[in-house]
């Protein structure tokens, strides 16, 4: 996303629209890019003027994480769809264990969007991404005819520095681990729902979108054996105990009565016939260790809370492999099992 300045009229941020000239690779294309992007971007690397981001290597284990978002509305309690393509491809490296380091984006941009609307998502883009502490060093933009593009897509890439040795994955999960939630659950999936139907509860639900690193590196930092990380996102928490359950041949059973659940989230998953835990989050994670370092976690994990304080809610047992099982509020145990079609398109 670079371009030398252009002297011109500039572009009209209060009524104006993107046209396909915006995407022609012209001074239209330029000044979109200086007015919108650089302002909201800037940093040393991509104010070099490549289509491309070098950087230092530093020593370690590197790792990568692509995203796109389509999410509807673009706007919502809580934060964006600029806020959420940061957090969520920065979530998805600090799963790892891994420092975020840098991001690169692509807009895909229909014509006709309100150049008001897009400023304010790139500087909403741009302030996610210094509060992480990493900046977005490289990207491209492209506009698409009307009728064809639903407004704006934005797609993330990332890349992250996992220190050490360790090994933050499903294949280190063990018998006898403890499964902590950082928070409460729902809020996402219940606040792009009420903004897109326009539901009116007795108080708006907002969206839990949030970096994850601070609260994995705090983690990493107090030298806890961290077994398994998982972000809740599409599917909820109940898809996440599945496929971790899945991936290392291990039962996870977990207590309904112990998962966060807010009284606004509940009541509103109730009128409309959800469970909870299968609702998508955007600042949400799973953290499974050794039990005997669980309520050292938990006290970490209270520190960086955003909502309702982490909880204990489960443990992983020896078996049936690859089962996920909740003990219900009267004590009954269900296996779960992952939804058979699409709760909520577009949540992300």
């Amino acid at each position: 996303m670079t371009a030398p300045r252009l002297r011109t009229r500039r572009l009209d941020l209060r009524d104006g629209r993107v046209d396909l000239s915006h995407g022609a690779g012209g001074r239209a294309t330029a000044q979109l890019i200086d007015e919108i992007f650089r302002p909201a971007f800037d940093n040393p690397m991509l104010d070099r003027g490549n289509d491309q981001a070098e950087f230092s290597v530093p020593a370690g284990r590197m790792v990568m994480s692509t995203d796109a978002y389509v999410i509807s509305p673009l706007f919502f309690p809580g934060g964006d769809i600029g806020s959420l393509a940061v957090h969520g491809t920065i979530n998805d490296l600090a799963m790892a264990g891994a420092q975020p380091l840098h991001l690169a984006a692509s807009y895909i941009i229909e014509e006709g969007f309100p150049l008001g609307d897009l400023q304010r998502i790139a500087a909403s883009m741009g302030r996610a991404a210094r509060e992480a502490g990493i900046a977005i060093v490289t990207g491209d933009t492209k506009v698409v005819e009307r009728g064809k593009g639903d407004g704006l897509y934005i797609a993330t890439s990332g890349i992250g520095l996992i220190e050490g040795e360790r090994s933050v994955c499903p294949a280190s999960i063990r018998a006898g681990d403890a499964v902590l939630i950082s928070g409460d659950i729902g809020r996402h999936g219940m606040a792009i729902l009420a903004t897109r139907e326009g539901l009116a509860f007795e108080s708006p639900i907002q969206s839990d979108c949030a970096p994850l690193v601070a609260p994995v590196q705090a983690l990493l930092k107090a030298g806890l054996e961290i077994h398994c990380l998982r972000d809740l996102t599409r599917g909820g928490l109940a898809t996440a105990l599945i496929e971790l359950a899945e991936s290392s041949r291990t039962a996870i059973g977990v207590d309904e009565v112990a998962i966060p659940v807010t009284d606004l989230v509940r009541g509103a998953c109730e009128i409309l016939g959800l469970e909870p835990s299968y609702v998508a989050n955007e600042g949400r994670f799973v953290c499974i260790l050794p039990e005997s370092q669980a309520e050292a976690a938990l006290a970490i994990l209270a520190a960086h809370a955003t909502g309702s304080p982490p909880a204990r809610i489960g443990s992983v047992r020896p078996g049936p492999a690859g089962m996920a099982i909740l003990r219900s509020v009267i004590g009954a145990e269900r296996i779960l099992d992952r939804l058979s079609g699409e709760q909520l398109p577009r949540i992300c």
